[in-house]
Formats: structure tokens, C-alpha cells, sequence
């Protein structure tokens, strides 16, 4: 098995392809041409949402490396009310709100967010993933250091202007008659042409594709973010070899890893391995596809004008993002 998803490495491999530099990968096929077109598949300005809530009721749980979103207010209305007793009291911080409040009735709010950058609706970047000391195009996987991703960083992706095109959903949850698939269920290369047919939709070189299971309802029904891990369902390591042959820019899915999380045939994330690192895919996690798909069914139109781009963070391997369908 470990011979088979290398030798597909070999086959689907983009190193070089776009020059030896080259940090955009599969982003490559997004020409201006391609994301023209994909301009007039927004035919009446239906905008839909594909992104999950950024709050602290994700599916990352409170522990391990990621965590879900923790979201402060640094100022608020009650602050307002007790700006008064600031004047002599605090340290600087204190000082310049009350100033601030001393000269009109201008109030204002304010506050931030503390998160893994891969915690919600999300875009792996090319440097997130790797194997045998490389990234990428042959980069170093050295290269990624405490200081940040110094080759293949997300930033890569936000200054090519994100990523924007034709969007369209294969929903493989539907075509199968199914609200969501069962647990570990595979999508096989075969299953995508076969939904594609039934939709009548064509796949065209630079589309972004976003894949069905159904699965993130599992997560709104139970809210048990390991067992919604481990069991969720996705694309067999096979379809590489698919996305390739369909010059496809990046893929999306509703679930934790676009992949099948049960390792398939021994090998844990092996299109993770064959996407990020040889063909420079970007992979989206945790897709809220199901607004887009009672939408798809009801009007027989499955492609659209996508817009998900990437957040310009210097050195990240991963942005949250909040994807916009257009139709």
C-alpha cells in the first residue's frame, strides 16, 4: 500500500510545473480567463453562506492542539457607565479611555479573538502538510520555522487574491438518497463522476470543488467533536489521481479533513500527503454545505460563483475563512 499512494505521488506531482519558485500551486489553473466565467455563473445575486460560527460551540473541543475560538470584549457599554471613575485611577490604558470619553458622547465598543487558525471554516495552506523532508515543489520542510511558514505561507494565497472562481458542489450525500453518509464511508474517484452525471454538471479546468456528506449536521445534532472526527467520511486517497486529470484549483468539504479520517489502507491523511505536498492543492475543512445544497436541488444548478479568500497572515499554514456562494 505504501508503494501505491507514492507511485500516485509520482503521477500527480505539479513540481516545476509553474517554475521552480512557483508557491501557489493548483491555484495556478484560477487564470483571469477562468475566474471571468466564473464572474457570470452569479446569474440572479443569491449569496449564500458556507461557513460555520466562529464562537466557542465548534467542534474543537476545549483541549489539544487546536481549540475552539475564544471571543473577549475588550470594551463595552458598561465600561462607558464607569468612565467617570477612571479619571484617577488605573494605568495608562484606563487613562485613554476615560480621555477619550472626556470630549463628546462618542462611545464605542471593542474587542478580539483568540483562535487555532484552522479551528473553523478554514484553507490549509501549502506548508501545512509534508513528507520526507519536503514541502511543496520541493521546498524544505526546514523552511517552516518557529517564526512562521518562510516558504508556502497562506500569504501566498491572499496576495494572488485568494481564492475565487467557479464553484461547484458535487453532493454526494444526495445522489446516494442519504442525509449524511454513514461513518468512514469512502467517495471513490468513480462515485464523483457518477454524481457529477447525475447533476449534469461539467467539470472545467481551475473549478474549485465542493464536496457533500452531510456530515457536519452530525456535529449540530450530537456536538461530540472527537466521535464527529473520528467517524467522519470523505474522499478516498484515490481521487488525487482525479482532481489532477480535471486541472481542479482546490477542494472543500463539510467535514474535519476533506479526506476520510479512518486510515485508508494503513496510511493516516494520504491526500492530504498527494494535495498540499505534490500537487499544491489547498485543502478547505468544516464547510456548512447545506444551505447551498437545498438551493442546488431546487433550481438543477450546481455551479456558481465561489469566493473564499484567504486572511494576509504572514507566515501561517492555515487561514479561517467565511466562503460566500453566488448564484
Amino acid at each position: 500500500m505504501t508503494e501505491e499512494w507514492r507511485k500516485a505521488g509520482e503521477r500527480v506531482r505539479n513540481w516545476g510545473r509553474w517554475g521552480e519558485e512557483d508557491q501557489l500551486g493548483a491555484l495556478n489553473h484560477l487564470t483571469p480567463e477562468r475566474i471571468a466565467y466564473a464572474a457570470t455563473r452569479a446569474r440572479q445575486g443569491r449569496t449564500i453562506q458556507l461557513g460555520i460560527p466562529i464562537d466557542a460551540y465548534g467542534p474543537q473541543g476545549s483541549s489539544g492542539y487546536r481549540r475552539n475560538p475564544i471571543h473577549l470584549m475588550s470594551l463595552d457599554g458598561g465600561d462607558a457607565e464607569l468612565a467617570g471613575f477612571l479619571e484617577d485611577w488605573g494605568g495608562p490604558t484606563e487613562a485613554q479611555v476615560a480621555g477619550l470619553y472626556r470630549h463628546g458622547p462618542m462611545r464605542f465598543n471593542d474587542d478580539y479573538i483568540m483562535m487555532p487558525l484552522q479551528s473553523s471554516t478554514q484553507w490549509d495552506a501549502l506548508s501545512h502538510v509534508y513528507y520526507d523532508g519536503l514541502l511543496y515543489n520541493g521546498y524544505p520542510a526546514a523552511s517552516v520555522t518557529s517564526f512562521g511558514a518562510t516558504r508556502l505561507g497562506i500569504e501566498r494565497i491572499a496576495e494572488h487574491g485568494g481564492v475565487v472562481g467557479r464553484g461547484v458542489l458535487l453532493d454526494v450525500a444526495r445522489h446516494r438518497g442519504v442525509d449524511r453518509l454513514e461513518p468512514a464511508s469512502v467517495i471513490s474517484p468513480q462515485e464523483l463522476d457518477a454524481v457529477a452525471a447525475a447533476q449534469g454538471v461539467d467539470l472545467r479546468p481551475g473549478d474549485i470543488l465542493v464536496v457533500r456528506t452531510g456530515w457536519w449536521t452530525r456535529f449540530l445534532e450530537t456536538r461530540r467533536h472527537g466521535e464527529w472526527f473520528a467517524g467522519s467520511p470523505g474522499l478516498s486517497w484515490r481521487c488525487a489521481q482525479w482532481l489532477h486529470e480535471h486541472d481542479i484549483a482546490a477542494v472543500a468539504a463539510d467535514n474535519p479533513a476533506v479526506e476520510v479520517i479512518r486510515p485508508e489502507d494503513g496510511v493516516m491523511m494520504p491526500l492530504h500527503m498527494l494535495a498540499l505536498r505534490d500537487m499544491g492543492m489547498p485543502l478547505g475543512e468544516i464547510w456548512d454545505l447545506e444551505a447551498l445544497s437545498r438551493d442546488c436541488a431546487e433550481d438543477g444548478v450546481y455551479d456558481f460563483l465561489l469566493c473564499a479568500p484567504a486572511l494576509r497572515i504572514p507566515g501561517a499554514v492555515g487561514t479561517p475563512i467565511s466562503p460566500i456562494a453566488i448564484k
